[in-house]
């Protein structure tokens, strides 16, 4: 009889699922007997978050971009910076937000642009927030391709603005993000070592072009803590969270469609649109519902909304696609 062995990266469906059990019941222990998870990471904040240098932005609220459904609350800044995924640095996503604090981000921060009309260039965080313009708050939906939600106040700009002013060859087709790839930064990389790092993800120009997709440069009014992908990141609300890629370090506008780390990993799961569609399940779980990240012992599962809600949006780009296969 062929026994197959799935590869040490792959996790079950009975292990993804419950997570919030497993962090609750681990914070519960830490705090002597406390039942809510809001509580418990409230009481449960490393001494190291409290010495972070947080920088409060200056920003304008854009109010077309906000979420008013009652079953999706306002996630609370303890939860969503307490509970993330970010495998350089660990697979525990309560641990991660530990981990980094013996990061010290580089000062200025490089993004490396390649593709353009003219010549590669160089821009640190400042200067590339400034030439895409002001920053503004938006307030988005995000849902991880494992099952779980939530609602964040997103700072920021609109990726369409900066690559107008990148001024992209006209024969680029895809854009390209990229992540740091340092094992003395990503701690836990070198344990990883079947991952094909750097972490990788991109988007046809299509879509990049969307209002919608955004670069984010803090949350919560401050600058983004290093556990949700300092100091800039992608935001694409309609996507599946992996797709919105952490502490970028190199953008690239190319003609041929780029391959991402996780669906390097496993094609058959993780697709190149990962769009949000409960009509279409994980091959290990149902996608038709979702976990919100509400503090709760047992987090509220409601149903998960087309493209994550912005059906009216993005539904356009899609059209004559079979997304059963890239979800």
């Amino acid at each position: 009889m062929l026994i197959k062995t799935p590869p040490g990266w792959k996790i079950s469906e009975n292990e993804v699922t419950p997570e919030e059990i497993y962090v609750n019941r681990r914070a519960l222990l830490k705090t002597a007997g406390l039942s809510a998870l809001g509580l418990a990471v409230t009481q449960t904040v490393p001494e190291a978050w409290a010495k972070e240098e947080i920088k409060k932005l200056n920003f304008k609220r854009n109010d077309l971009y906000k979420v008013t459904d009652k079953n999706r609350p306002f996630t609370k800044e303890e939860l969503s910076t307490h509970y993330n995924n970010f495998y350089e640095f660990s697979l525990d996503k309560g641990e991660v937000s530990k981990k980094v604090m013996s990061w010290k981000l580089e000062t200025p921060w490089k993004i490396e642009v390649q593709g353009l009309k003219g010549p590669d260039k160089t821009f640190d965080v400042d200067s590339i927030t400034k030439l895409a313009g002001e920053l503004e708050e938006r307030i988005y939906r995000f849902r991880c391709v494992e099952g779980w939600s939530m609602v964040v106040p997103w700072l920021g700009f609109p990726l369409s603005d900066l690559i107008k002013k990148l001024e992209p060859s006209p024969k680029a087709k895809f854009i390209k993000f990229q992540t740091f790839s340092d094992t003395k930064i990503g701690s836990n990389m070198k344990n990883l070592p079947y991952y094909p790092w750097p972490y990788t993800e991109s988007l046809t120009m299509e879509e990049a072009m969307n209002p919608l997709s955004f670069i984010a440069t803090g949350m919560y009014g401050h600058d983004l803590p290093k556990q949700n992908g300092a100091p800039i990141r992608l935001v694409v609300p309609w996507k599946y969270g992996f797709k919105s890629i952490k502490s970028i370090v190199k953008i690239e506008f190319v003609e041929q469609r780029p391959v991402g780390l996780w669906e390097k990993l496993a094609s058959e799961e993780y697709g190149f649109y990962a769009n949000v569609n409960p009509h279409v399940d994980h091959p290990r779980w149902s996608q038709a519902t979702e976990r919100v990240l509400d503090g709760k012992f047992f987090p509220t599962k409601i149903p998960t909304l087309m493209y994550n809600g912005y059906e009216k949006e993005v539904a356009h780009l899609y059209k004559g696609l079979d997304l059963k296969k890239n979800f």
